[in-house]
């Protein structure tokens, strides 16, 4: 017999309901900001999302960029009382706010969205692990190329030469741990060896692998 609860995950996190709602706003708008009370968990819809830290010396570091489909916020399930992040958007957006109470009781009832949930939190751990590798261990130039590389998503989808939408220099610069003179520099480097193309838009060359794969 077929099962008359036939789940499904994406409508869940299309449609408003019990717990949820869903948040419309233009680009930097703040959605929440670090120290805040962390009482629920954001799954974006549309648009793109800037995670910030800032240290007790007023230093600020951008821990991550989100697009369509990736959560941010769930750091409330594993009993953190604040935000430990600002979450800003980059672009105009539809995110779906989910009540902590709502995302637990899902996840305990619907096998589906737990899977969905857990390999989304999968993914995007080995992306942090990878992150800090490349910290620790790259040149400020190849942190930047694998940025780029990472925000066209190149290589998905079959795309020749991804265009990165509307990012600053100084953006890059936090995400890597340089300056924005630094990332001016590579970013002319990279175009004058036909690695990107630079005007307005950014769009990026199979070529740029070059940067990562030499010594």
């Amino acid at each position: 017999m077929a099962d008359q609860h036939a789940f499904d995950p994406q409508a869940f996190l299309a449609k408003i309901g019990a717990g949820r709602t869903i948040v419309a706003c233009q680009n930097q708008h703040p959605i929440f900001t670090q120290g805040e009370a962390a009482d629920a968990v954001f799954y974006i819809q549309e648009g793109q999302v800037k995670l910030t830290v800032v240290s007790a010396q007023g230093k600020e570091a951008v821990i991550a960029i989100l697009e369509a489909g990736a959560f941010f916020g769930e750091g409330c399930l594993a009993g953190q009382p604040l935000r430990m992040a600002t979450a800003t958007a980059l672009t105009d957006y539809a995110l779906m706010r989910i009540e902590k109470p709502a995302i637990l009781q899902v996840l305990h009832a619907e096998p589906a969205f737990s899977a969905l949930f857990m390999a989304y939190l999968l993914s995007r751990n080995s992306r942090i692990e990878a992150d800090l590798i490349d910290q620790l261990f790259n040149s400020s130039e190849k942190r930047l190329a694998r940025v780029l590389l990472l925000l066209a998503h190149f290589g998905k989808e079959g795309t020749e030469e991804p265009v990165i939408p509307q990012i600053s220099q100084e953006t890059l610069a936090e995400m890597i741990g340089t300056t924005r003179s630094r990332v001016s520099f590579f970013l002319n480097k990279f175009r004058k060896l036909g690695f990107i193309d630079y005007n307005g838009h950014l769009r990026v060359h199979s070529s740029l692998l070059n940067i990562l794969l030499h010594d």
